[in-house]
């Protein structure tokens, strides 16, 4: 790398985190608090003022959920297919009850919209309480039947039925005696 490209680098920094913090729509106090960074240290950063530390670098990306290597990228991304294979998909383990839940979107997406593959055993349940305000779920059963319940409103789902429906309310998914399978994203905007 020249000494051009790592000029470069660090010129792209600061405008990388305010998109990333903004995207998510989180304040300075807020990415402060989540990073351990000062917030008059986040202003120096994204007004590029003050270069970062490595740990500085880690602290941001890991709050704001985004790619510390594509943070320092140079250039475009390439274009191509990006797989994960389905033994290196990322898993939430210990939410819900008898539920497995496999991650299909991007971690920098978190906020904006997730896309899940949720496996329920016989009776399993996942109970969520409000999302973010106007934050919305859609969800298709895949195999067996499902229960949601949104706010007041509850309905039964069978094999390719699609439910869309508020998630800023108290809302659950809950699976019959034969166990479920569904594809869900939550939208939040």
């Amino acid at each position: 790398m020249t000494d051009h490209d790592a000029e470069a680098v660090l010129g792209r920094i600061p405008g990388r985190l305010k998109e990333a913090r903004q995207a998510r729509g989180l304040s300075l106090d807020a990415v402060a608090k989540l990073s351990g960074v000062s917030r008059s240290m986040v202003s120096q950063i994204e007004r590029g003022e003050s270069n970062p530390t490595v740990a500085t670098l880690w602290n941001l990306t890991r709050a704001l959920q985004v790619d510390f290597a594509g943070l320092l990228e140079l250039g475009q991304p390439e274009r191509g297919i990006e797989v994960i294979r389905a033994a290196q998909a990322p898993t939430i383990t210990g939410h819900g009850q008898g539920c497995h839940i496999t991650i299909l979107s991007e971690p920098e997406k978190v906020g904006i919209y997730e896309i899940y593959d949720i496996r329920f055993d016989p009776g399993g349940a996942l109970e969520s309480g409000p999302h973010g305000q106007g934050a919305r779920e859609h969800l298709t059963v895949l195999e067996g039947g499902l229960s949601v319940v949104s706010g007041e409103a509850q309905e039964t789902l069978a094999p390719g039925d699609t439910a869309r429906y508020a998630a800023d309310v108290a809302h659950a998914i809950r699976a019959g005696e034969q166990g479920a399978r569904c594809f869900l994203i939550v939208e939040t905007p």
